[in-house]
């Protein structure tokens, strides 16, 4: 299906496409709701390969290398529900607001991303509607789920960065992530700079902010929902045995945080 006959019948996803949302342990009890917008990098195939190699679409700009797995495992180990979009951030990034270059980008790092160039109002609007909205309207809808149940719900966005980015070496081996809302991120930079072999990093490599991320600041501080972002470097979840030991490493940790925040009654 090339991209006329997408638009004429006004679908991106077709016969033989995945759906976008991917979840986990939907019944978990656990107050932390993991969600990962860089979980996967499928293409739809109307898309074809986006005119750029395996190669490319393999590294970093495709997907958050290694998080997977490591999510998949937090939800297990903690009991609690994970929400993931499988398809690539090259189609349309479901962590960036609508409308800003990096949403649906025709450059990722130096990369050029040829079948980017130059869509249609209506190809943004079908990779907005069926890959971007399902994926969000599914996080708002387990967040109302929980709430109208007075479930205790926080927030943790997973993704992975690079350890490289323009030539210069990243010494951080996770960071957390935060906005406006820091009463996560301290109690869980605490936990991890009591771990004696990590370089932890205070909103680094990234800070979250309105105009570079959706996730934290729609459905965590929109919706008032304790929250924080985690980045993990990928050359040490790049592996099953890196992935395993990262998920037992947070979900010891998130299982402390839990215990404090239950104790300060910032959940119950």
């Amino acid at each position: 299906m090339d991209l006329h006959t997408a638009e004429t019948t006004d679908h991106l996803l077709g016969e033989g496409d995945v759906p976008p949302v991917h979840e986990v342990n939907a019944e978990g009890t656990s107050p932390f709701l993991l969600t990962s917008d860089h979980y996967g990098r499928i293409l739809p195939r109307a898309l074809g390969d986006l005119g750029i190699p395996e190669s490319e679409l393999s590294r970093h700009i495709g997907w958050d290398i290694g998080i997977a797995g490591v999510a998949e495992r937090m939800a297990q180990m903690l009991n609690a529900h994970l929400i993931a979009q499988r398809y690539s951030r090259l189609v349309i990034d479901c962590n960036r607001p609508p409308g800003v270059a990096s949403s649906i980008p025709v450059i990722s790092e130096a990369t050029r991303i040829p079948r980017n160039e130059g869509i249609s109002d209506g190809e943004r609007a079908l990779r907005r509607r069926e890959i971007f909205e399902p994926y969000h309207h599914r996080i708002d809808a387990a967040i109302d789920s929980r709430l109208r149940a007075k479930r205790p719900t926080v927030l943790v966005a997973l993704h992975s960065f690079t350890p490289v980015y323009a030539g210069v070496a990243r010494p951080w081996h996770i960071g957390a992530l935060y906005n406006r809302d820091a009463v996560l991120p301290k109690l869980l930079l605490k936990h991890l700079r009591s771990e004696s072999d990590l370089v932890v990093g205070d909103n680094e490599p990234y800070a979250a902010s309105d105009l570079t991320d959706y996730t934290i600041p729609v459905h965590g501080e929109a919706r008032g929902l304790i929250n924080t972002g985690i980045e993990i470097r990928q050359d040490l979840i790049a592996d099953q045995s890196g992935q395993q030991q990262w998920a037992e490493r947070l979900a010891r940790i998130f299982a402390e945080i839990e215990i404090e925040l239950r104790a300060e009654r910032l959940i119950e």
